[in-house]
């Protein structure tokens, strides 16, 4: 079983892979949330502010993706769809948020969490 550490440095590396596959398909992306730092969010399992509290942004564990289309852009869940479950095939504890209504919400699963 691998540690958090090395799941945070796998995640890393396939979180570029998704990266450049949204560029691929021909999305425009820019970066939303990736890690929550706890002195602003709570430690995990505390909600504060915004996000859940079991969240894998504060685990270094997640990255949220703004998706654009000829300069527009792309709200819900199912503008991530193609990207999301090309996501879900890559490794076993990728987790796309389009599965529980966060559609730009790309992660590994860690203790339950996604």
């Amino acid at each position: 079983m691998k540690t958090l550490r090395e799941k945070q440095s796998e995640f890393a590396a396939f979180a570029a892979r998704l990266i450049l596959q949204a560029s691929a398909m021909g999305f425009e992306i820019t970066l939303g949330d990736a890690f929550r730092d706890p002195r602003l969010h709570g430690a995990t399992g505390e909600a504060r502010g915004y996000g859940a509290a079991r969240s894998c942004h504060k685990l270094r564990l997640a990255i949220d993706l703004n998706l654009f289309k000829d300069g527009m852009f792309l709200e819900g869940s199912e503008s991530h769809r193609p990207l999301g479950e090309w996501w879900e095939a890559q490794h076993p504890l990728a987790r796309w948020g389009g599965r529980f209504n966060d559609g730009n919400h790309y992660s590994f699963e860690h203790e339950g969490m996604k």
